[in-house]
Formats: structure tokens, sequence, C-alpha cells
């Protein structure tokens, strides 16, 4: 049953007062529901609005207590007489009798509800009232049954709405409610459901639930387990307003010719930056849901078509010392030992779409969620290339990866990371097959991917076909024309990509993700939270955070997995709850995060722009409007 709840506990506090409100749409939906307070000294009154009944009672809930208003419906179908008794115990009434003196005390009164007799006419007491704030008391004494009154007569309505058949709509139309001015609509199976007036009542926050408007439920339902409980199914089943058309179809696929027809279906919540090749990354809200990324919502880099490869006729292929080879099935594979760490991943762009407010830039535009974490399982690289016969040398050298995707001329992705990494073990390199104890996504690298703690992104190649140790590193165009950082007085005609190293390990990083910019929060007190990581293994040790722009800091608390030292592979999560200065109408919200080797963020984005809009890890800021 779905459930409201105004309590009151404490004398001294003032009498419950619950409003009802129709919702004013002529959409079928449940009217919107207010909590005030009154001032009778009751010991606390819980609402119940179920599908068939409304409930109030004073507590203690598993009792019968005099102090009891009890409001009983039966269901659509099954009225006794033609009209509902509101039943009010004596001590109610009693109660009441403090602030209102009734000219003859009933026990009972009576109302019209889902009748269709006109002629019937409630035997309502009249009031009198005595004392200075008689009026006041009296107002809100029939306030509070009105208020029940409107939910009986809501009732009559879904009562009559349900003995019609329900409208049919088409995805298309569904697509269109997005928004409170539209109205907000989503699917769940073949059902249609307007849930406007339950945004604001969702547990989990308007903005998760917004993430669906106008479109299925399912993708959303299947990242929280909590969705599939009855209890919930009956919340949404009351604001049904049709059903999906059967004729109704998925859009057609794209032409078997097109590269990418093949590539897997995505999470709606995924804020695409690129369709062919496919990337995206998951809104800030749920970005630090969890310490963990779920794998639907870990951001996605491809650079190329993704590759449906079978696992049974995979091989990878180790090139060895002398031109020999070892080929490796993913069976081969589960025969060394198992690793599991748990690692961050961040792409070299993560947060470019602040660089290219400064001045245009080359990239995709990403914002805040270039950077997902998860718990890696497979085996150690340094094992494989001992096994294949490789060892450290004196000389440089480079491990080099090679992946199965590739473009329409055969060109595959590949990048590199020096053979000291790769043969390190404390380095914990890994060739993963599992990605938070599932086989890896086909977006993201199934079977066999390279996780490279604290390295960038573009280096954990993925899909892996080839790895052999060269004297030189990869010369794969993102290992030696991109993926490179420089002066900010360096253009497209100056540039000049051998001058600069390929970027291995990343600098430190903080963004926030709650509040959103340009958001509305309350005054009082502000929640801010976020993220913050550094590359190389380097832990976080701090974050700090400002209200008003960088003038004053406040110490964030930081959440998660603590850090080893020079193995901090994964980012902190961090909150802070703070104050909202008194008068203030807006906040400039800033976060920077220190690592362990002092590292610190710098403040604005000008000193560390480049022509390509890499490492950009300026403080992140955010400005929030403020409401009384």
């Amino acid at each position: 049953m779905w459930k409201q709840t105004c309590f009151i506990s404490k004398p001294w506090r003032r009498h419950a007062c619950i409003g009802l409100q129709e919702a004013g749409t002529a959409a079928p939906g449940r009217p919107r529901i207010t909590k005030g307070w009154g001032t009778n000294p009751g010991a606390g009154v819980v609402l119940y609005l179920g599908p068939t009944n409304v409930t109030a009672l004073a507590p203690p809930l598993h009792q019968q207590t005099p102090g009891a208003l009890q409001v009983q419906q039966p269901p659509c179908g099954r009225r006794t007489g033609s009209a509902t008794m509101l039943l009010l115990h004596r001590a109610v009434v009693l109660g009441l009798r403090h602030n209102c003196r009734f000219k003859s005390p009933p026990s009972k009164l009576c109302v019209q509800a889902c009748s269709t007799n006109d002629s019937f006419q409630p035997q309502c007491p009249s009031l009198t009232c005595s004392g200075d704030n008689c009026s006041t008391r009296g107002w809100r004494v029939m306030g509070t049954l009105l208020g029940l009154g409107a939910v009986l007569a809501y009732h009559n309505h879904r009562c009559r709405a349900a003995q019609e058949s329900p409208r049919i709509y088409t995805r298309e139309e569904v697509k269109l409610h997005r928004s409170p001015e539209t109205r907000i609509w989503v699917t769940l199976g073949s059902e249609v459901f307007d849930v406007t007036e339950f945004v604001d009542l969702h547990p989990g926050g308007s903005s998760k639930l917004m993430l669906a408007a106008g479109g299925p439920l399912e993708p959303f339902w299947a990242l929280y387990a909590i969705h599939n409980q009855s209890h919930v199914r009956e919340i949404l089943a009351q604001y049904k307003i049709g059903e999906l058309s059967p004729e109704d179809k998925v859009p057609s696929t794209l032409e078997t010719s097109d590269p990418y027809t093949d590539d897997p279906v995505r999470h709606p919540a995924l804020k695409v930056n690129s369709q062919r090749p496919f990337n995206a990354e998951p809104p800030p809200e749920l970005l630090t849901e969890n310490y963990i990324t779920p794998n639907p919502i870990f951001f996605t880099r491809n650079h190329l078509p993704v590759p449906n490869l079978d696992p049974d006729t995979y091989r990878l292929h180790i090139v060895g010392p002398g031109g020999q080879s070892l080929s490796l099935s993913l069976h081969d594979l589960y025969q060394f030992p198992k690793h599991e760490i748990t690692v961050t991943l961040q792409c070299a762009g993560n947060r470019r779409s602040e660089m290219s407010q400064l001045k245009e830039v080359r990239g995709l535009e990403w914002s805040t969620g270039a950077i997902s974490t998860a718990r890696w399982a497979g085996a150690r690289l340094c094992d494989v290339l001992a096994k294949a016969g490789h060892q450290l040398c004196e000389t440089e050298a480079h491990v080099c990866f090679e992946g199965l995707d590739s473009d329409s001329t055969g060109t595959a992705y590949g990048a590199s990371i020096p053979l000291t990494r790769a043969m390190d073990p404390e380095a914990e390199v890994l060739l993963a097959y599992e990605m938070n104890g599932q086989p890896l996504p086909r977006d993201h690298g199934f079977p066999v991917r390279v996780i490279v703690p604290g390295v960038v992104g573009a280096r954990h190649v993925k899909w892996l076909g080839k790895v052999s140790v060269e004297p030189e590193e990869s010369y794969s165009h993102w290992q030696r024309r991109d993926y490179k950082g420089f002066s900010p007085s360096v253009d497209w005609d100056t540039v000049d990509f051998d001058s600069a190293p390929s970027i291995q390990e990343l600098p430190v990083q903080s963004a926030i993700t709650e509040p959103k910019d340009g958001e509305t929060v309350e005054s009082g007190e502000v929640t801010v939270k976020g993220y913050a990581w550094s590359g190389g293994g380097r832990a976080v040790i701090r974050v700090d955070v400002s209200l008003d722009g960088g003038l004053t800091w406040q110490v964030a608390e930081l959440d998660g997995e603590e850090q080893r030292p020079r193995k901090a592979w994964a980012w902190r999560l961090w909150q802070l709850q703070a104050p909202v200065p008194a008068g203030e109408k807006e906040l400039n919200i800033v976060c920077k995060a220190v690592d362990d080797s002092y590292n610190v963020q710098p403040d604005t984005v000008a000193p560390i722009w480049n022509l390509r809009g890499v490492l950009s890890n300026a403080w992140h800021r955010v400005h929030v409007r403020v409401v009384p």
C-alpha cells in the first residue's frame, strides 16, 4: 500500500493538518499531497492512501487506540448503500471538543462519496465555537475533514475511470512528455503512466526519475533492485493512463552495410556525445551514487565499431622473443592466477567542455562523467609476458597492444605502455576478462581488455588481439598523434606531436556531481557531493570545498575504500554538508583535490588550455540559486 505520513509524536507540536488537493489535470493522477501542522495536541496522525481505502490512525499503529480516525471505502463496484461512512471514534470527538463544541455530539458523520444518488443529503453536525481562537480552530477541523473528503471524491473518479477502456499511445507520443510543462510520462512493459505528480515525492530524488522521462523504466529499475517489489508497482499503478499500441514497433535497424549496425544496446541514462563511434557518459547524479559504477552506466569511449567476438574461437597472440608467438584461448587465460583490483578509468578528455568554453578545442564535449570505477579480474600481464619468454631489459622497451576493432581500411586501435610498468607485479597491470564479477560487456572490451591502473584510459586497449614488446612505443595514431598535452600558445598550424610525450599518468582531479550547475537549493543547509582521483597510484588525501568561489574553504569528508600507499588505483567519493550563509541568494561552489605528493588542481582553465582539450583539471565550479 502506498503511504504518505504526516506524524507528530510530541504534545507540544501542533495538530497534524493533512491537505489534499486534486491534481488539476484531465489525465488520471493521484492528488498532490502537502504536509502542514495545526494546533491540536494529539499523539500523532498517520495517513495511508491506498487503491481502495483511506485510513488515518493515531499511533501506536499496531493497536486499536481511542485516538483513531478511520475512513474506509469499499473497492470499486462494492458500495454499501448510497454513501461511504466516516467513522469517528468517541475519543476523537472528545479531543476535538477541546477546540470546538458540537451542538449534538455525534459518533458518526456521513458524507456523500462514490454515489450517483443526487437526492442523498448527508446529515452533518453543525459547529459552534468558543474561545479566542475559535475561528482558526474551526477551520482547521473542517479543513482536515474536507481533505479526507477530497480523497473519497478522487476514489470515485478512479472507480469510474477503471470501467473505461484504456487509452492507446505510441512510443513517439510518450517521448513528447518529458517535462512538467508537457507532463512526465514513462512506460513499464506495455503500460503508460503519467508520473508528473509523483516526481517530487520520488524517494531517490526527482532528478533520478526524470532520467526516464518519455521512455521506459526497465533500464533504471534494473540498476536498483528495490523497485522489484509489489508495493512499488502498486504505487505506479495509481498513475496509469493507458497502454502502448500493439502495432507500435521499435525503430527499424540500420542498414546492414553500416559498420555500426551490430553495436550493442546501451543504457538510456547515458549522455551520448557521439553515436558513431559510440561515446557516452553517465549523468552526474548517477555517477557517484555508488562507489563501484554499475556496468550499464560505466562511461563508454569507443574509437571504432564494436567487434562481435566469439569467445570459443577467440585467441590472444603474445609475440615472444625471436618472433615466436604464444596463442592463448580464453580458457588458457583462466589457467593463470586470477588477480582482482578496483581501478578507476578516466578519459584524457574528461571535462573538455570547460576548456571549449574558453576557446575552441577539437574533441568530444565530455562533461564530468568520462570517469568510472569497477572491480576488474584477470591474469597479470607480467605473468603472461613471462610465460611467453619476456623479461626486463636494460634498454628502453615498450609493450604494444593492438585491438580487434578496426576501421574500413583494417587499421586497428593501438596503444603502448613502458615495459618496466608491464613487468612490475606491483603495478598490477591486468589482461582482464571480468568487470564487477561478470564477463566484460561488449562495449568494455569483451572478451579481454588491458587494465593499466593509474594510467589514462587510452592505454586500456579493449578487444585485445595482440601483445608485443618493441624498442619504441606503438606507432598507432592514438599513441603518436593524439592524447598529448601542449602549451596554450600552440595551435593547429604550429603543433608538433613528436615534440611532446604521450600521456600516461594523469594529474590530480576532482569534480562536483551534486548539486548540478544552475540548480536551486533551499536555504538552511546544502549537501555537496563529488569524486576525486589522481594518476600513478597517488592517493587523494584531501578535498577542499568553497561555497563562495574560493574565498573561504571547508574540508569534505572522504568516502570509499582505504587507499594503499602508491597503489591508490581508485577514486575517493566525497561529500560536504554545510550551512548556507544567511541572506545569500546564490552560491558559487568550488572543489579542489590534493594528492599524497601534494599536487593540487589549478584554479582556472586558461593556463592549462590546449588545442585537444585534454588534462582538464582546473577547480570545478557550479553555480546554484538559493530559495527561502
